[in-house]
């Protein structure tokens, strides 16, 4: 299981509802530029969810600042779609292979020339999407008596306008310019773009198919096939997160130690002395201070104010009972010095547990630092 948690962003309130349904416990998280999130459980994975709104501007934005806040291992975006092909049905789910911006362009004398800019899905989210949409256990979470939809794999095109015709200037220059998207919308580029500018974080599009971009819009709304449309892409889009949480490959701890890359070596009369690689948390060179120290007061300090945040609602019993055997087993650990690593691992876990509550997320980092410092 990854100890970083998931994010989970959608651009409609109706996309946003399908998706919260299916976390336990959510809880306000507030960015202190104003943004809200909600933090909950899909079992045991922490996932924050987000709501972007429309365009591929404020969704570009608004993913930068769910990755800084919250630092996950995968993100999610999830919604409806219009189709651009035929053999694409209403309520089928589309995972993207592709996201083309196809805005881009020049303007010239003989003609519009498409400048776009395109990004890939990952390789093993692709293949693990796949594995899921053949196993066809995700649809176990449709509701009852839904049709069972297929699950299409193709590029989708992101603009900045709500397409709704077959033979509009628009329509024929994206039939005859991005020919194999099967989907258009209007965020999936901004969240791509986004994820890409943080070294590439695995990101996945899942549009449900609310109607055919082709002038019945008005139809298919009326007939209710949006709210279809998005509970299917929520069923595989939280059966995916699952599949994500337990794939060992996306399971890579926070950091790695200087021991893990650096070896240092030194013969005759040589010394070495100060030698790093990459750092991460507090470096102290010299003797460590007493506060560094003094960790046991400080883990005590934690014990305090997570009782505190238990009985002021902040944190829900399953986090407290989660967080208090994670504290039992640092206690334990610390004892023989050898079992250290044990404790810091354990401290991980609750940091990942309580990264929904700043204070204690913090207090928990200043434990491990003083751990390491001692």
């Amino acid at each position: 299981m990854n100890e970083r948690p998931l994010v989970l962003l959608t651009a409609l309130d109706l996309e946003y509802q399908a998706v919260r349904q299916y976390l336990a416990g959510p809880r306000p998280h507030r960015h202190r530029a104003g943004t809200r999130f909600e933090v909950g459980r899909l079992g045991r994975t922490r996932v924050a969810l987000g709501l972007v709104g429309k365009g591929n501007h404020p969704a570009a934005v608004l993913t930068e600042r769910a990755i800084a806040e919250f630092d996950p291992f995968a993100l999610l975006f999830v919604g409806v779609a219009g189709a651009l092909w035929p053999n694409v049905r209403l309520g089928d789910v589309v995972v993207a292979t592709h996201v083309y911006a196809y805005h881009g362009g020049t303007s010239e004398d003989d003609g519009l020339k498409a400048r776009p800019r395109v990004w890939e899905a990952p390789h093993a989210t692709d293949q693990l999407a796949r594995e899921l949409a053949r196993s066809r256990a995700w649809t176990s979470r449709l509701p009852e008596g839904a049709a069972v939809p297929e699950v299409v794999f193709g590029p989708i095109a992101a603009g900045e306008v709500v397409q709704d015709s077959a033979i509009s200037a628009q329509a024929r220059w994206v039939r005859q310019t991005y020919n194999d998207a099967v989907a258009i919308e209007m965020e999936a580029a901004g969240v791509a773009q986004a994820a890409h500018y943080n070294m590439s974080l695995p990101m996945v599009v899942i549009r449900g198919v609310s109607d055919r971009a082709d002038g019945t819009k008005s139809t298919t709304d009326g007939r209710g096939w949006q709210p279809k449309a998005v509970a299917n892409a929520a069923a595989f889009a939280v059966a995916l997160a699952e599949a994500l949480a337990q794939d060992p490959c996306l399971a890579k701890p926070e950091g790695t130690t200087m021991t893990d890359q650096v070896k240092n070596i030194a013969s005759g009369h040589a010394t070495v002395g100060v030698q790093a690689g990459q750092i991460h948390g507090n470096v102290t060179i010299g003797a460590p201070s007493q506060a560094a120290l003094d960790w046991a007061a400080q883990l005590a300090e934690l014990r305090e104010r997570l009782a505190k945040a238990r009985t002021a609602g902040e944190v829900d019993e399953d986090t407290f009972a989660a967080a208090a055997d994670e504290l039992a087993v640092v206690e334990t650990s610390m004892e023989p010095p050898a079992e250290q690593s044990r404790a810091l691992l354990a401290l991980k876990k609750l940091r990942g547990l309580l990264m929904d509550v700043t204070e204690l997320a913090a207090r928990v980092t200043a434990v491990i630092a003083a751990i390491r410092g001692a």
